[in-house]
């Protein structure tokens, strides 16, 4: 019993040493064969910014009574780790704002569940593949439409109870994601930093804008 306590031990101090040593490559790895599309909780910095005020204190995801927030592993790359993400197509946020209200560092902007408040909320854009949607083949479904929590702002609708997304108003809580009923989702949340990217790499190297409609490639 004594020997396999101590090889026990032995075995953990080796790993704990080692692992430290690979952490490093995982940048080497290419973004593309990342796990890459998540979204930030209500109130986030943008990426770096957010980055470098999160500890990973893990508190917003106890907080939020909807259980949508976790903390990424390393397969999002070392410079994400432990910090909080929503995968809307799983989980959505509800938009009650009770992860902003106890963030300690700011890395979340403390902000209310209120009209304002969910005004100032940007965590992505929807965007709707309209190949893959029901309402834009002639089948009505609108579910997408009845999940919006700023139906008529966010989103109306057209013929066959067709969505259509007004980036002005969206906020990207991912409700309308997750209640989509196609597979794949016809609805995806793309987030606000790789809007920002998309849109920086857009004006940087002279190709075309992002889309309207449809989650940009």
């Amino acid at each position: 019993m004594e020997s396999t306590k101590r090889r026990s031990f032995i075995v953990a101090l080796i790993v704990g040493a080692i692992i430290p040593l690979f952490l490093p490559l995982l940048n080497l790895v290419p973004s593309s064969h990342r796990l890459k599309r998540f979204l930030r909780p209500p109130g986030a910095k943008r990426a770096a910014r957010f980055r470098d005020l999160c500890i990973g204190c893990g508190q917003c995801a106890t907080a939020c009574p909807n259980n949508c927030i976790s903390l990424l592993g390393l397969e999002h790359g070392i410079e994400n780790l432990a910090t909080p993400a929503i995968t809307p197509r799983a989980q959505a946020c509800i938009l009650c704002m009770a992860c902003t209200q106890v963030c300690p560092t700011g890395a979340l902007d403390r902000l209310e569940p209120t009209d304002e408040g969910i005004r100032a909320v940007d965590m992505g854009k929807a965007f709707v593949t309209e190949d893959l949607c029901y309402s834009f083949s002639g089948r009505t479904c609108g579910v997408c439409y009845r999940a919006c929590p700023l139906p008529g702002k966010a989103m109306s609708l057209g013929l066959f109870e067709q969505p259509f997304v007004n980036p002005d108003y969206c906020v990207g809580c991912g409700l309308c994601e997750q209640a989509c009923v196609q597979m794949p989702q016809a609805i995806r949340v793309v987030s606000a930093d790789e809007l920002a990217q998309r849109k920086m790499d857009s004006s940087t190297e002279n190709s075309s804008p992002l889309p309207t409609s449809g989650p940009p490639a």
